[in-house]
């Protein structure tokens, strides 16, 4: 016989196929990703809970008080060829792993539908007594309730495809030694779990002999189906209503006069506490051929009626509908996109090694095209200005270069003391300070991976004022050589133009740092922007930024040392210089200062008049040879040397200027910091990853118990999901 055959056999709830594929969903797990359609029973304590389930299932639930419901029981019959129970105790959210493994090692071993309902009483103890359940009332060992779950799958041919959730009876006062106020609320939160799905079937059980609109479950069900579309009332024992007003008044309630439900209410009769195995179905529902019960619609009577209901409910439930079919891809996508963020697995040291190997390739690849102004590379550079770091330096270079030419000499040279009283008061205030620009760099290096201030304290140069250039060169000059001269004649010492120079580039120190340190800065941002965003894992973050921060201050330390390297080469030793403009530019300040001294004393050139008679001015200057003598001569030894001084010093400052510029960037910023083998943007890479051992692969890369957990919920969640699908395919 095949499953087919029994499909077309016996009478079941609802369509089989539909109903294999909702239980084929919650076998799979997917019920918690796409909501599944179940029965859920409640009622209050001695409602009638138990015998109903046993006329549904045909298992023999204990109907006295002393046994009643203690825990939630999830029953799934399915209509097979082969024979079977499997039974399974699902840990409770907040289980202790003790208790859970307790529970996981419960195995009653293979048993027929025939034989589990014989020995049903039994297993139940033994449930009972792995869950901590304190079945002897005088005892006050254990607890009253449970939140673990008692999970049965029963397969046969004459089973049907059901899938019923049986949660304790709900009751209002606590019983002195045996319940508390917690277990009530214990109960209470219990129940409203399982009905707040909507895609739930609430069969709430009420007793015939007690008005409902007394009864707290039809509360309860209102706070979660506030329509009534999916409360479904049972009404039990009917066979003890006995006076006429209180049969007419359940009549009422069947026919939705009172309290109406959109799923209507169903009179069924079912075993009592004291019946036994030969209890007959049908014999005991002859009750409802007499008054006033068979003036009610058939459909709505007995447990047949109530079956068929139940089956037509399930199968019109929206499973398989379009828009589970939209939920599970997009949820799918959701998941995948979370699982990525996560990165690859980091368990073993290879997956480690190939995880960092990745992010110091793709940390490298950033580093390249942000050095060569390839931001069209990586969609990261339109939003992220921290990352566009060469137009940084470079905006930071020419500031350095224009303050250096504009404030960087301790005193104005002639020439510019002449034109410096043209500036206006506002210019000049805005000149005294060499503040820090507006870029992104000003800002402070403290973020969430723990950098902050004091890192680079001892590193970075901030905060930095300069005074703004003095006119007195001409006087400080004269009085240095008064303080330096030697039995020179006409001329002066090399000992005193080293010692101008060195003042004269006092300020170099301090600019030249405080330039490194903008750099400094804007490197450190860059690659703290970079490893956050390509990789999000906090901890990994942390853990690599841990390892490699020491060797990324050291080269940071390389290149400021660099700079005062360079200083030092500059200002300490003596000038000297075979650049041909030094030459250049002196002759020019010589002549100028001749030309100068001339420009008051000469007359234009009058020539005759080509064109006919008298004469004509010409716009060429000429002077006297005797004034140019004059002038020449005129001068003491000391005002001689003092003009000589200034006129090579500022020559040669001019030149040593510009070379100085030159080098700081070419050797501390672009050799040191940007593009050296010892470059701090090189430290992150391949080959870092390459040279780490097991034990720092496991600190830096390996995943956190959180990520672990995270990951492997992801990945089965993605599972269930696709196999979500497959199933939904029509």
């Amino acid at each position: 016989m095949t499953v087919d055959t029994l499909n077309r056999d016996a009478g079941h709830l609802a369509n089989p196929i539909l109903l294999r594929k909702i239980d084929e969903l919650r076998e799979k797990n997917v019920g918690q990703h796409v909501p599944l359609p179940q029965l859920v029973v409640v009622g209050d304590q001695s409602s009638g809970k138990s015998s109903l389930l046993q006329s549904l299932t045909n298992i023999p639930f204990p109907r006295n008080l002393e046994l009643c419901t203690r825990y939630a029981t999830q029953i799934t019959s399915r209509r097979d060829v082969v024979s079977r129970v499997d039974i399974s105790i699902i840990p409770g959210p907040r289980a202790s792993d003790e208790h859970r493994k307790r529970l996981e090692e419960y195995d009653p071993g293979l048993l027929s539908p025939e034989k589990f309902r014989d020995h049903f009483q039994s297993i139940l103890k033994e449930v009972n007594n792995r869950m901590g359940i304190r079945t002897d009332p005088a005892s006050s060992d254990g607890r009253v309730f449970s939140e673990d779950v008692l999970k049965v799958e029963i397969c046969g041919p004459d089973e049907d495809y059901l899938t019923l959730i049986d949660v304790p009876g709900i009751f209002r006062n606590p019983t002195e030694g045996v319940t508390t106020k917690l277990d009530i609320i214990l109960v209470q939160n219990m129940v409203k779990k399982y009905i707040r799905d909507n895609r739930t079937i609430i069969l709430a059980v009420l007793p015939s002999n007690v008005d409902p609109a007394t009864q707290e479950i039809l509360t309860l069900a209102e706070d979660y189906d506030k329509a009534g579309e999916r409360t479904l009332g049972v009404l039990t024992k009917p066979d003890l209503v006995t006076e006429v007003s209180a049969q007419a008044a359940v009549c009422n309630v069947v026919l939705g006069k009172k309290k109406p439900l959109a799923l209507g209410y169903y009179v069924v009769r079912n075993r009592g506490a004291d019946d036994d195995d030969k209890f007959d179905q049908s014999a005991v529902e002859q009750l409802f051929r007499e008054k006033p019960w068979s003036d009610l619609p058939k459909d709505r009577l007995g447990v047949q009626a109530l079956k068929a209901r139940l089956g037509e409910l399930l199968a019109k439930s929206p499973v398989g509908s379009s828009r589970d079919c939209r939920r599970c891809p997009k949820q799918l996508t959701d998941c995948r996109s979370q699982l990525d963020r996560l990165g690859p697995a980091r368990q073993t040291e290879q997956e480690q090694r190939l995880f960092l190997s990745a992010l110091g390739r793709q940390f490298q690849e950033l580093v390249q095209a942000a050095l060569n102004a390839h931001y069209y590379s990586h969609s990261a550079f339109e939003n992220t200005s921290e990352l566009r770091l060469i137009t940084d330096v470079v905006n930071l270079t020419e500031q350095f270069n224009s303050d250096f030419e504009d404030n960087a000499h301790l005193r104005h040279f002639e020439t510019q003391c002449k034109t410096s009283g043209d500036r206006n008061e506002n210019e000049s205030e805005e000149a005294k300070s060499d503040s820090w620009p507006e870029t992104s760099t000003n800002q402070s290096p403290v973020d969430d991976l723990g950098f902050e201030d004091p890192i680079l304290e001892n590193i970075v140069t901030r905060d930095f004022e300069v005074d703004y250039p003095r006119d007195d060169i001409m006087d400080w000059l004269g009085e240095l050589y008064l303080q330096s001269r030697g039995v020179e004649l006409g001329t002066f010492g090399g000992a005193i133009l080293s010692s101008a120079f060195r003042e004269q580039s006092s300020k170099w120190e301090k600019l030249t740092q405080v330039y490194v340190s903008k750099v400094i800065l804007a490197i450190h941002r860059f690659m703290i922007t970079a490893v956050k965003m390509l990789c999000t894992d906090i901890r990994v973050q942390q853990e690599i930024w841990s390892s490699i921060l020491e060797e990324v201050l050291d080269r940071y330390r390389a290149a400021t040392n660099q700079a005062r390297f360079l200083v030092s080469t500059e200002r300490e030793k003596r000038p000297y210089t075979l650049n041909h403009y030094f030459n250049e530019e002196l002759q020019i300040s010589r002549g100028n200062r001749i030309a100068a001294l001339l420009e008051g004393k000469a007359r234009r050139e009058v020539q005759p008049n080509a064109f006919g008679k008298g004469v004509v001015t010409t716009d060429n200057l000429i002077v006297d040879l005797e004034s140019v003598r004059h002038a020449t001569t005129s001068k003491s030894n000391a005002e001689h040397v003092k003009e000589e001084l200034h006129d090579i010093l500022q020559s040669y400052y001019k030149v040593a200027r510009k070379r100085f510029v030159d080098n700081v960037y070419h050797q501390a910023i672009d050799h040191c910091l940007l593009t050296g083998p010892a470059s701090p943007l090189a430290v992150f890479s391949q080959e870092w990853a390459i040279r780490l051992e097991a034990e720092q692969l496991e600190n830096i890369a390996g995943e956190s118990p959180i990520t672990k957990e995270r990951r492997s919920t992801l990945e089965k969640k993605i599972n269930d999901l696709e196999v979500a699908m497959r199933i939904l395919k029509p």
